[in-house]
């Protein structure tokens, strides 16, 4: 990752946390393909903010993600302005938020870049993230 989020305050990742999920979770909450591919662990969330593909991708499969992190950037775009923040810095704590909101089963990517199954803990997640 980048140097700019060594210096990432605690209180500007907690300012954009909250108004970050809204927009990016309604998106993909209507979206079956989205939840089929998670539920099957063939993608998961990566502590850059956007979605990854966990293994083989094939073109739908490719289509789908590209299609949500469009979104997600387009999102994480419009609401960095707002907060005088950078689009990498609005991603990363939208992506500590969303590791943090995997479910036990779901895949996730430790900040080493590694894939992991979520279980009934919480997820391994970057040291920069607020608790």
């Amino acid at each position: 990752m980048s140097r700019v989020f060594a210096s990432v305050s605690p209180f500007l990742v907690a300012a954009l946390l909250v108004p970050a999920m809204a927009g990016v979770a309604m998106a993909q909450v209507r979206d079956p393909a989205y939840a089929a591919a998670r539920s099957a662990g063939q993608v998961g969330e990566m502590p850059t903010g956007y979605l990854g593909i966990v293994g083989a991708s094939t073109p739908d499969l490719k289509r789908l993600v590209d299609d949500i992190n469009i979104k997600r950037k387009a999102v994480y775009a419009e609401r960095a302005q707002a907060q005088h923040a950078t689009v990498e810095e609005y991603a990363f704590t939208t992506g500590c938020k969303l590791v943090m909101q995997t479910q036990p089963g779901e895949k996730y990517q430790t900040p080493d870049g590694s894939w992991q199954v979520r279980g009934a803990g919480a997820p391994v997640r970057d040291s920069r993230c607020p608790a």
